[in-house]
């Protein structure tokens, strides 16, 4: 059984610890003297660590490839204000010895609850068009399987399974309750896009072992797999209004809001520019949340850098539960300081686990 968890990592800093991990990369790096040394990324239900093996390297590069698990001995400590882990010792654990729901986080909400809030939007479309188009998605055995349990992200944002749907039933909720305070909004249309923003993931991502991308993924990106995922269903709907298809696309093609982050256009009509910003506002704040949760035994209100938003986090709830400085006490006088300094002061009060041998 699990017992250490990379969340734990503050509660261990310093101290050797032995846990199994799914390798979720591997690199073989020189040394400054030319030898090797391993360089990996682990990961559990929890989080992602950098691991690095310096010694008797040549015996383990060969041992085991990503996505194997494994279990490792080794010291807990910091570089450059991150936890990473030193290995002392590892070997390659055989599936039998996996437990895999300690390895893949998942979301925290009910998949089941999740599925069936968002089929309650689906059916509260007025427009028949696009509720036809959505439902034809939600139909489908193979897609809804994997919408189902996707991540929305590999690392950023709902890097879990059901993140891709939990992340899109929250955009419905922000989107429905933004659309009643501007009602030149079309509810129906922001909705479609916020179904069909990221779908492509289920297809970008693989997420059997860790979260990476695919081959397809890697080369198109989950944007193009979703206009080929729209094209292939509007197949099936003939008569599908031409000038819905194309705000469709668009909404597809400019959801990410910035050329640098990625989208070929700018978003450039009121449905699409509420996507982009909602979907912004959605991922940073599951992002500070997640970040908050991975650090909840730390004492002190601040975080450590968090890499995807480019900056330290303050937990504002911490922080306003923390004693305000006391004003310092003004100085005693003479007569105060004497009988102080005349009065007493009173004083302020694994053996054996492990053998190298491949598993």
């Amino acid at each position: 059984m699990k017992e250490f968890f990379i969340s734990d990592c503050p509660q261990q800093e310093n101290k050797i610890i032995t846990s199994s991990f799914v390798v979720v990369s591997k690199q073989v790096k020189p040394k400054k003297t030319g030898e090797p040394y391993l360089a990996l990324t682990l990961g559990d239900r929890t989080g992602q660590i950098e691991a690095k093996m310096w010694d008797n390297v040549e015996e383990f590069i060969d041992a085991f490839d990503q996505d194997d698990f494994l279990k490792i001995k080794g010291l807990i400590n910091k570089y450059k204000n991150r936890f990473q882990l030193t290995i002392h010792k590892l070997r390659r654990m055989p599936e039998a010895e996996v437990d895999f729901a300690d390895y893949l986080p998942k979301t925290r909400n009910d998949i089941d609850e999740l599925w069936a809030a968002l089929a309650g939007f689906v059916a509260s479309f007025q427009n028949p068009d696009l509720k036809a188009l959505v439902e034809l998605f939600l139909a489908d055995p193979e897609i809804a399987g994997r919408y189902r349990v996707a991540p929305a992200a590999k690392t950023l944002h709902h890097a879990c399974i059901g993140g891709l749907l939990d992340h899109v039933v929250s955009l419905f909720r922000s989107c429905d309750l933004m659309c009643r305070n501007y009602p030149q909004v079309n509810r129906d249309l922001v909705l479609t896009g916020a179904f069909l923003h990221d779908i492509g993931k289920i297809h970008e991502l693989t997420y059997n072992r860790s979260f990476s991308y695919s081959t397809r993924g890697q080369l198109l990106g989950h944007m193009i797999i979703e206009l080929e995922m729209l094209q292939a269903k509007l197949a099936q709907l003939p008569g599908f209004p031409e000038n819905l298809k194309i705000l469709i696309e668009h909404m597809i093609i400019s959801h990410h809001g910035q050329y640098e982050f990625g989208s070929p256009k700018l978003p450039m009509f009121p449905e699409a520019l509420m996507l982009h910003y909602l979907d912004d506002l959605d991922s940073k704040m599951e992002a500070m949340r997640a970040h908050f949760e991975r650090e909840a035994g730390s004492e002190g209100p601040w975080t450590s850098y968090n890499a995807s938003l480019g900056r330290p986090l303050l937990n504002s709830e911490k922080f306003l539960r923390t004693e305000p400085a006391l004003p310092e006490e003004p100085a005693a006088d003479s007569a105060g300081a004497a009988a102080e300094a005349e009065s007493p002061s009173s004083d302020a009060e694994f053996p054996g686990l492990f053998t190298g041998q491949k598993a």
